[in-house]
């Protein structure tokens, strides 16, 4: 009966591999839609995109959340900054989505590898950013700064998507002076929040396989598990790494997307 709603065996397999990898890129740096969301299309290629979309979010947004739960145990997070951050990205991933219904994502579409392809060079230039934490504001000016990067990308998360962990994740190091594992751990729990925010609009249009998503949930999680063992290890030198690869795939991912295929899944 399960695999009558959600494929073969073997399909259900590559799936969940897809989501342990996606979780543990996930946990590190972000990015793990650029392994879920291609294998989900290429296992079910007959599925209405939406509901390939939704129900990746409705696994994935799991891992997430279990990911910025773990840092929080281990990491000093800057709640006074982050929780208003979060509020602003919440309303910034609500705006975005309403306004891709009013305008194309064309134009974003083929300027995105450029962008990514500035944050690559200016992170390979600047060897020792996000080596060292050492945050640049106090009080209430963090929280504005945290909240004008919420609302900035999680707009961008409703609006189009594709790098949101990694835009979070710079721009936490570049204008906070976080390091790269402080950011990361930040950027979890802003992510989770705009990934749920997605999920409902997604689940209200009814475009959730949630069967499909409970193995996707159960894969992340132990994914996501392994990812911040690794980066809780190594520290912030070894999330740079991860994080200069990751923007690297985004980059070439988006190029195709947008020159060569014409559209971003």
């Amino acid at each position: 009966m399960f695999e009558s709603l959600a494929g073969t065996l073997p399909e259900l397999l590559l799936v969940a591999a897809a989501a342990g990898l996606a979780g543990f890129v996930d946990a590190i740096v972000g990015g793990g839609g650029l392994v879920l969301v291609p294998a989900l299309f290429a296992v079910y290629p007959q599925a209405v995109p939406a509901t390939l979309l939704g129900t990746n979010k409705g696994g994935a947004v799991w891992g997430t959340a279990w990911a910025t739960w773990k840092y929080a145990q281990r990491v000093t997070l800057r709640w006074g900054a982050l929780w208003p951050a979060v509020g602003a990205a919440l309303v910034g991933s609500f705006v975005g989505a309403w306004a891709v219904t009013q305008v194309s994502a064309d134009g974003l579409k083929r300027a995105l590898p450029f962008i990514l392809g500035a944050v690559l060079v200016y992170t390979l230039m600047r060897k020792e950013l996000g080596r060292h934490h050492q945050p640049r504001f106090e009080g209430r000016r963090e929280a504005a700064w945290a909240s004008a990067i919420g609302a900035t990308i999680g707009f961008y998360d409703g609006f189009f998507g594709p790098g949101t962990g990694s835009f979070f994740v710079f721009l936490f190091v570049r204008l906070l002076g976080y390091d790269f594992l402080h950011a990361s751990a930040s950027a979890k729990l802003l992510n989770t929040v705009t990934n749920a925010a997605a999920l409902v609009l997604f689940a209200w249009k009814g475009h959730v396989w949630w069967h499909l998503a409970l193995v996707i949930a159960v894969a992340n999680i132990l994914g996501s598990l392994a990812g911040i063992r690794l980066a809780l290890k190594h520290g912030a030198g070894f999330v740079r790494g991860v994080f200069i690869a990751v923007v690297g795939a985004l980059i070439l991912k988006t190029a195709y997307d947008g020159f060569l295929r014409g559209g971003v899944t």
